[in-house]
């Protein structure tokens, strides 16, 4: 009996074997294409937002015609196609790759840019940390590595024609990251960590002075020293406020307790 099975499952492995023989190998539909025809499928994939097929046939021209005319451009649509599909780190990866590989192509600019973009559609996160996460704990790492990389495209490239909206989108982030700064010593000051809350202020007057959240930043300054009982510190804060913001809304209220949204500054 026992021999009888040995031979059955023997026999049962040979069959399959010879059954794997017989199944026909999947066909690659792209075989034998041109450079030309994967990139015009490929961008006819991107156009119809389907980013995965898109990326899979800009990486088989990559792969098919490596030292051909389209294999450059293949790989930036490949970033491109990864940023639409919202996966940020491959997206990073790919515009990190070209730049190292290419960083003479006369397109390169557009890859600074598009690392740019890439960081800015991630901070928009930072909308949603209030309700989701204590301020304090939260760094807007994305936010300065947008600002950086914008930063990096209008130094090497002022002249490039994308080099005007990366610079309103570094305005757009200066005051992102003021605000972020401003609400992190809001948080401070309610909670009553007077001197965290003075030191954030004066964090944010320093390095983002230009923006509109520093008159709030003063404020939480003057207000922190008082609870403090720093009356020389306070006394100077408040003179300064007073000769920049002499309408101030602050003046009235006798509180940092603004109603609108922290991130409605531009209203």
């Amino acid at each position: 009996m026992q021999k009888k099975l040995k031979v059955v499952a023997a026999s049962v492995v040979l069959f399959s074997l010879s059954a794997c023989g017989l199944l026909p190998e999947q066909a690659d539909e792209t075989k034998g294409w041109s450079a030309t025809k994967l990139y015009s499928e490929a961008k006819e994939e991107l156009a119809g937002q389907h980013y995965e097929r898109a990326i899979q046939l800009f990486e088989k021209l990559e792969a098919s015609y490596p030292f051909g005319v389209y294999a450059q451009q293949a790989q930036m649509e490949v970033a491109y196609a990864y940023y639409k599909a919202q996966d940020q780190a491959q997206a990073l990866a790919a515009v990190e790759r070209f730049i190292k590989l290419h960083p003479n192509h006369p397109n390169v600019d557009y890859m600074y840019y598009l690392r740019g973009l890439i960081n800015f559609n991630d901070q928009i996160g930072l909308l949603n940390f209030i309700y989701e996460q204590d301020p304090a704990e939260r760094d807007p790492k994305a936010t300065r590595e947008a600002f950086a990389a914008f930063k990096a495209l209008v130094d090497k490239f002022p002249n490039s024609k994308y080099t005007p909206d990366a610079i309103d989108r570094m305005k757009y982030l200066i005051n992102a990251m003021a605000t972020y700064e401003v609400y992190v010593s809001r948080y401070y000051y309610r909670r009553g960590a007077y001197l965290a809350a003075a030191n954030r202020a004066q964090d944010a007057i320093r390095d983002y002075r230009d923006s509109p959240s520093i008159e709030e930043a003063l404020w939480i300054m003057i207000r922190s020293y008082d609870k403090l009982g720093n009356v020389t510190l306070r006394d100077d804060a408040l003179r300064v406020f007073k000769l920049n913001y002499p309408n101030s809304k602050f003046l009235d209220e006798g509180a940092p307790k603004p109603e609108r949204r922290w991130w409605k500054f531009w209203g």
